[in-house]
């Protein structure tokens, strides 16, 4: 029996031309190609957006077909301690590359490396600056130490635009024969919120179900309350009809299983489409800002939800 590869995987560019919405970091690492040569990288951003798959893309421009001997990839996420500085990375790095000047060692999730291990790991930068560059990714570029950051090219990558994921999810939904409307495209844009992985899996997700993918299936697939929904709630309880909103309240906590965190951070979004005064909309984030640190510290989500709206409705 035939498997069939990933969506992740077949719709991923092989090349630099293909990666949408990243012209200006195309454009950079398209330079070091041209020259044959490149420092230290690291890339910093959120999930879903290009990392991997940028890095991946520089490494087979840079040497081609057999790209592959001359690459490393190590999830510092799974092994994250100075033993794999040590022995792992040091091993690959003080060999020679095969038909080019350098290797590539890429360090996925590397704000997840222990201190020690990135103590170990700038002079390990150092030492084999001759046959080997570094690809740092991570999250949170705060959790990477000054003198790692100091040796590297940094790349900050932001969450990708709408035209970027609606671009691909099009193409997607052409060669797999799928119907999707235009509010299922919206709903994944909603969905998604620049995570372009988050964007391909909830299609496919979809489309085990329908050929026909519209924004019910899709909030529905990504356990999402629909916008319209979350703003009726918030207008209700700010026209002071709390015992509606809170009924409105359990509707979604029953159709869509939400988490209170979900809840908030969707009516967090809505906020800022509603018509009313700027400094209601401040008073209004503020007392939301206020609740997500209860249930953070472990309070009753309804409880805390049901307070919320109750101050929306006293605002």
């Amino acid at each position: 029996m035939k498997i069939e590869e990933p969506w992740t995987e077949k719709y991923r560019p092989k090349i630099l031309d293909e990666i949408m919405g990243r012209d200006y970091i195309v454009m950079r690492l398209k330079s070091y190609v041209q020259n044959r040569s490149m420092p230290h990288l690291l890339f910093a951003g959120p999930a879903g957006v290009g990392k991997t798959t940028s890095a991946l893309c520089l490494a087979r421009e840079l040497f081609g077909e057999y790209w592959y001997q001359n690459f490393q990839e190590t999830n510092a996420s799974d092994e994250r301690g100075i033993n794999v500085v040590r022995n792992k990375i040091k091993d690959f790095a003080r060999t020679k590359a095969m038909g080019g000047d350098f290797k590539i060692i890429f360090l996925d999730e590397a704000d997840a490396l222990t201190p020690d291990a990135q103590n170990a790991l700038r002079r390990t930068m150092e030492l084999f600056a001759r046959t080997c560059r570094f690809i740092l990714s991570c999250n949170y570029s705060s959790k990477i130490i000054e003198p790692i950051q100091s040796r590297c090219a940094v790349f900050r990558f932001g969450p990708l635009n709408e035209e970027a994921i609606l671009k691909m999810i099009e193409k997607i939904s052409e060669n797999e024969n799928l119907n999707l409307t235009d509010t299922g495209k919206k709903a994944i844009i909603y969905v998604s919120e620049g995570d372009m992985r988050k964007a391909i899996n909830t299609l496919q997700a979809a489309a085990f179900l329908e050929k026909d993918i519209d924004e019910e299936l899709i909030y529905q697939i990504a356990a999402k309350a629909k916008p319209a929904e979350i703003k009726d709630m918030i207008v209700l309880a700010l026209e002071g009809q709390f015992l509606k909103a809170r009924n409105k309240l359990d509707t979604l906590l029953l159709k869509y299983g939400l988490s209170g965190e979900d809840i908030l951070r969707q009516m967090h979004r809505e906020i800022f489409s509603l018509d009313i005064n700027e400094e209601k909309k401040i008073k209004l984030v503020d007392v939301i800002g206020e609740h997500d640190f209860r249930l953070v510290e472990g309070s009753n989500e309804r409880i805390q939800i049901e307070a919320l709206l109750a101050k929306f409705a006293v605002i």
